[in-house]
Order: structure tokens, then C-alpha cells, then sequence
């Protein structure tokens, strides 16, 4: 009984002590159990439920659900960009960090609904992989992706819980604006293959992904020599081996889709010039 006492305080603690008081109770923040639900519910149907019932059946056509799954996407990333471009502008950047304002005044709780709002953001990318698979589309669905996909909603999680403010805001502006584009070259090349020449920047926008890894981490290096920053340490720590382990695996995807595949067309064409 002494070890069940012990579980419940701590979980009591952690859950419900800890938390930012201002959003401990909003949607799907009062406990793990919604996201962790939505979480396994997603890898199930992505790995097993959801290949299995497509085995024997045609791929959907969702190109007009997906269009307008994109442009959503785009519209709800520039809100998200515009909101943090704005809390850059206004708030200070003291002693190398954007500090959080736990108090309920207009502007902090602002900030906080808008951490709320990337959160859900990364709540319905889960989208993403869902009409990978009813399209049949499952080289798409790598160890990367779903790594993404899961990770994301549970840091977004953390920071909104724990830490909604702050230096949160801003990195989760680069990340939104990173899904602008992102979501308008899907956008672009769901329209068809005759817009394929429009699409040349692929390569640009994994190297814009790179970028944005390694300016959190800046930023986050920063929190952490930072003797009066309140956002916390272990928040950054985290973020920061995310992003470290994102750096790797998107940059493995930059040098096998770009490289070397590059380096193997040159040698192709110089064998077929020597023949």
C-alpha cells in the first residue's frame, strides 16, 4: 500500500502541483492520458490497423480532402508564425533568454493560448501520416516520420503543462513557419505532376529544416548560461536532444536524397559519355 500511496502522490505532484497554474485544466492538458491515448491510437492504425485494412484495397482518392488539409495547415502555421514574430517584437530578451510570465495579464495568458495553439497544431499533423497510409502511400511512412509525428505532440505537450510562454514562443514560431512552406509544396504538388516544375526548391526547404535545428539549439544554449531565465532547464535539455537527434536523421535524408544521389547521376553520365 506504502508503494501505491507513493505512486498516486506522485503523480498528484507532478500533474497537478507542478503545472502551470494558468493551464493545468484546459483541453487535453489535465492529465497524459488523452495525448498518450491519441498517441497509441495513431502508431496502431499508422503500423498495423491501418496497412492491414489497406492490403486488399484500392488506394482513396483524397485529393480535394487533402487540398484543403494543406491549406488549412498553411493558414494555421502563418497564424502561429505571425504570433511568435510578434512576441519577438514585444517581449524583452533578457540576459540571453525570453523569460515566462506566469501571471494571468492579458499579454502572458495570450502566449500561453498561443502555445496552446501549436500543440493542437502538431495534433493534427498526425493527419499527415493517416492519409499516407488510406492513399497506399507507405514508403512515405519512415522511421523519421512517425519519430516526428509522435515526439512533437508530447514536447508541445510538456511546454504547454509545465512552461506556456517564454522561450517556447518563439521557437515554435521557426518551427511554423518552417510548415508554411512546408505545407504549400504539398499544396503545390497535390495539384498534379504538370506543376512538378514549380517544385525545385524540395532540396531547400530540408536545408531550411536543418537551419531551424541548429538556431533552437543556439537559443536554448543560450537559456542554459543564463542565470536569471526562468524557463526551464530541463525543457531545454530536452528540446535540445531532439533537435540534435532531428539534425541527424534529416541530414542523413539530405545526403541520401541529394548527395549522393547526385554524386551517382554524375558518375552515370560520365560511364555513358565514356561509352
Amino acid at each position: 500500500m506504502a508503494v501505491v500511496q507513493r505512486a498516486i502522490q506522485g503523480y498528484q505532484y507532478v500533474f497537478e502541483e507542478l503545472p502551470d497554474p494558468r493551464t493545468k485544466d484546459w483541453w487535453l492538458v489535465t492529465g497524459p492520458g488523452p495525448l498518450l491515448t491519441i498517441l497509441a491510437s495513431y502508431l496502431y492504425f499508422c503500423i498495423k490497423a491501418g496497412p492491414k485494412y489497406m492490403k486488399d484495397r484500392k488506394p482513396y482518392n483524397l485529393k480535394n480532402v487533402v487540398m484543403v488539409y494543406n491549406i488549412m495547415q498553411i493558414f494555421l502555421s502563418l497564424f502561429l508564425t505571425i504570433k511568435g514574430l510578434r512576441y519577438v517584437f514585444t517581449e524583452s530578451y533578457n540576459n540571453k533568454c525570453y523569460s515566462i510570465d506566469y501571471s494571468n495579464n492579458a499579454n502572458a495568458m495570450d502566449w500561453a493560448g498561443g502555445v496552446w495553439w501549436f500543440f493542437f497544431a502538431k495534433i493534427t499533423e498526425l493527419l499527415d501520416t493517416v492519409f499516407f497510409v488510406l492513399r497506399k502511400k507507405d514508403r512515405q511512412i519512415t522511421f523519421l516520420h512517425l519519430y516526428h509525428h509522435t515526439i512533437m505532440p508530447i514536447i508541445g505537450w510538456i511546454g504547454l503543462k509545465y512552461a506556456a510562454g517564454g522561450q517556447a514562443v518563439p521557437e515554435g514560431s521557426i518551427n511554423a513557419f518552417i510548415h508554411v512552406v512546408m505545407y504549400t509544396y504539398y499544396l503545390i504538388a497535390g495539384l498534379g505532376p504538370q506543376y512538378q516544375k514549380y517544385l525545385w526548391w524540395k532540396k531547400h526547404l530540408t536545408t531550411m529544416q536543418l537551419i531551424q535545428f541548429c538556431i533552437v539549439v543556439y537559443l536554448n544554449v543560450n537559456s542554459l548560461s543564463s542565470s536569471s531565465c526562468n524557463y526551464p532547464k530541463y525543457l531545454s535539455w530536452l528540446v535540445m536532444f531532439n533537435c540534435v537527434a532531428f539534425f541527424y536523421m534529416f541530414g542523413k535524408f539530405y545526403y541520401n536524397s541529394y548527395v549522393r544521389r547526385g554524386e551517382e547521376r554524375q558518375k552515370t553520365m560520365k560511364s555513358n559519355k565514356d561509352f
